[in-house]
């Protein structure tokens, strides 16, 4: 088979994926950090101020228009001039753009209107910063890069998916962006922070400057103890998505409610009623837990800069920004002072032509050449009045003025016009010889002009993770069926061999010869006849065991906490032996035990009062204390000095003597009697 062809095939596939991929990430997916515009966003604007007489238009036509830029459809632009209506700075909306809060949709192009907003017109057109390039069909200019002098890349925020890439910028506040800006211009420290349209509540522990990970919430008010109103959603979610993470929580038993209810117009206002015997302080946690009321955010600050994808920071965002508007003011001003000086020049020509009378000395000039010598040798004493050289133009513009306007002709308002154009003059050489005081200064008109349009909406807080566990309903009843050796919450049990759980739970399992394993909650499982305990694992339980150590025949006591573990791993309380078992088990401070032991002629008492208050908390491999040298007969509880208020798992009463001289394992806290055959099964030197 021949191949030669798969190699130059592989190749024009290598070479057509890679002029597609930088397609999509400059020219569709990625902002541009000098303008912080994707170029459909940037096509709209300029459309706009094409279309510009300061009246709406219908945005069916402002589409329309911007297909003569944009190669990709019209429902691409439309959603696109929607989205950035309805981020608030730049466009002026009338008619129904949709709702941020709910998720509506807006109306049809050809019903809703709109024009650019005045904080758009002042800071980002200038057709003498703009570069421009042929559009696609190279029928009309379009701008590469809009002289934008707000940071609006951090303003607006961004999402987009490229090829291989992909960014999430967050929005910033208007006002503190630019108070940042000034801080920069200062050399002084800043520290900037998200601020979304739709409020709530944002935890920046993790947040790292445009990057990292943030978690925002709604904001919950408890408007009595049954009833919930949310105020506030997070970022990344509309009341529907948020209703029906809601309810689809209540339909998984997370959380129970009565009725939710969506109020919501200007405002968010969403109204949940809780069930009988549930209480708002807890469905709040639930809510934060379990919904979409708390949502992460993995911010991802990927942008153009110089032609290239590059990912940053906000605050280096910011000193790029802040950079360019310095020199573009610069640029401004530097074009505006040869306008000035244009201008005076006119004037001081215009004024030296009149007054002088130059005009009369072409009255005998029969050429049109001999007409312009003469007017040129004529100005040539005024030269030092001048700001520059006479040329042909100015000579041609002098031989424009009409005979009415030299009659009328008034000196006064002219030396008037003069000294106005020489202020003007001076003042842009003040402010082009200190640039930092000008830039601020146009900051702060910025902000007392438009810083009012513009308040924080979501407020910085710091929250601790909610521990789901301890939130989540226990709306499971585990159950140990010690005839069939099954656990879990579809087994039937006695009430004394059952407690309740919730699916996020883990379950300690604690066996007569000493081993434990921890395992998840679940429908059914086979875990043996011989559990002697089993509950909820909970960090600080103690636990008080006696045992009996089988390879010496001695009695041991401990205390030890929940111990650490890998799910489904077994572990030892102590060295496995055959005749090694646990003598009680008990949970708690403040237990006390008698340890009858076999009669000895040289013993003054035939047991041992045991506290186990007295001995200290160690892990839970730990040999423990010895309690005798002789051999154990029997275990009976005593009243605790300190009653213990510990009741999570199974609790049933000790295991009763058998017969006298034999003793069963004591299992205060353990799961229920042994079987006969386990309770008289001892070594034969304690019968």
């Amino acid at each position: 088979m021949d191949t030669s062809h798969y190699g130059e095939l592989h190749k024009l596939f290598d070479t057509n994926f890679l002029d597609y991929t930088s397609y999509v990430i400059r020219e569709r997916a990625i902002p541009d950090v000098a303008d912080g515009l994707k170029p459909v966003q940037r096509r709209i604007l300029q459309t706009l101020f094409n279309m510009d007489d300061g009246r709406y238009h219908k945005v069916a036509n402002v589409v329309g228009d911007c297909m003569k830029l944009h190669p990709h459809g019209d429902a691409s632009i439309f959603s696109a001039l929607v989205n950035l209506a309805n981020k608030g700075y730049l466009i002026d909306r009338q008619g129904n753009f949709g709702n941020i809060f709910t998720g509506d949709q807006a109306s049809a192009a050809r019903y809703i209107e709109c024009r650019l907003s005045p904080l758009a017109r002042e800071t980002m057109f200038n057709k003498d910063l703009t570069e421009f390039a042929d559009s696609y069909d190279g029928r009309m200019l379009e701008p590469v890069a809009l002289p934008a002098k707000i940071p609006l890349l951090l303003m607006q925020g961004a999402e987009g998916i490229a090829v291989g890439m992909a960014t999430k910028i967050m929005p910033h506040n208007f006002c503190e962006l630019l108070e940042a800006q000034k801080k920069i211009l200062r050399d002084e420290p800043f520290t900037l922070y998200p601020d979304f349209l739709l409020g709530g509540t944002l935890d920046v522990s993790g947040y790292e400057d445009g990057n990292g990970r943030l978690r925002c919430r709604a904001r919950i008010e408890e408007k009595n103890e049954k009833t919930i109103t949310i105020k506030d959603i997070p970022y990344g979610t509309t009341t529907q998505s948020l209703i029906e993470s809601v309810e689809k929580a209540a339909r998984s038993n997370k959380l129970k409610i009565l009725s939710i209810n969506d109020y919501t117009a200007e405002e968010v206002e969403i109204e949940i009623k809780l069930v009988r015997g549930i209480y708002a302080a807890d469905t709040i946690k639930a809510l934060y837990a379990f919904t979409d009321c708390e949502m992460p955010i993995s911010p991802n600050l990927t942008v153009i800069l110089d032609n290239n994808p590059a990912v940053l920071t906000v605050s280096e965002v910011l000193r790029q920004n802040t950079k360019k508007l310095v020199l573009d003011l610069e640029k401004e001003l530097t074009i505006e002072h040869g306008r000035l000086k244009e201008k005076l020049h006119a004037h001081l020509l215009e004024q030296i032509f009149i007054e002088e009378r130059l005009y009369k000395e072409i009255e005998e000039c029969k050429t049109y050449k001999a007409v312009v010598e003469t007017i040129g040798a004529a100005l040539l004493p005024y030269r030092d009045k001048l700001v520059r050289e006479v040329t042909p133009d100015d000579i041609e513009r002098l031989l424009e003025i009409r005979i009415k306007r030299i009659s009328r002709y008034d000196l006064d308002k002219k030396k008037k016009d003069i000294k106005e154009v020489r202020d003007k003059i001076k003042a842009v050489e003040n402010h082009l010889k200190d640039m930092v005081v000008y830039t601020i200064n146009y900051l702060d008109d910025l902000l007392n002009r438009y810083g009012h349009l513009y308040p924080r909406r979501t407020e910085i807080a710091t929250f601790g993770e909610v521990e789901v566990r301890k939130v989540a309903l226990s709306n499971l009843t585990m159950g140990y069926d010690r005839e069939t050796g099954f656990l879990g919450h579809q087994v039937k049990a006695k009430p004394e061999d059952s407690f309740s759980c919730s699916e996020y739970d883990k379950l300690l399992l604690v066996y007569q010869n000493g081993m434990y394993k921890v395992i998840n909650v679940i429908d059914k499982l086979f875990v043996g006849h011989d559990v002697l305990w089993f509950g909820k694992v909970e960090g600080k339980r103690v636990f008080n065991i006696l045992y009996r150590e089988g390879s010496k025949n001695f009695c041991y006591i401990k205390r030890f906490q929940s111990p650490k573990f890998i799910l489904d791993k077994e572990y030892r309380l102590f060295p496995e032996h055959k005749s090694s078992t646990i003598l009680f088990l008990g949970t708690g401070e403040g237990g006390r035990v008698r340890v009858h032991l076999a009669p000895s002629k040289r013993a003054r008492h035939n047991y041992v009062d045991c506290s186990f208050s007295d001995i200290l908390i160690k892990g839970a491999s730990a040999l423990g204390k010895r309690v005798s040298d002789r051999p154990v007969r029997r275990i009976a509880e005593l009243p605790s000095e300190k009653e213990s208020s510990e009741t999570t798992g199974v609790q049933p009463p000790l295991f009763p003597t058998t017969k006298e001289g034999e003793v069963g394992p004591q299992a205060a806290g353990g799961i229920g009697d042994a079987p006969e055959a386990e309770r008289t099964d001892l070594p034969s030197q304690e019968k």
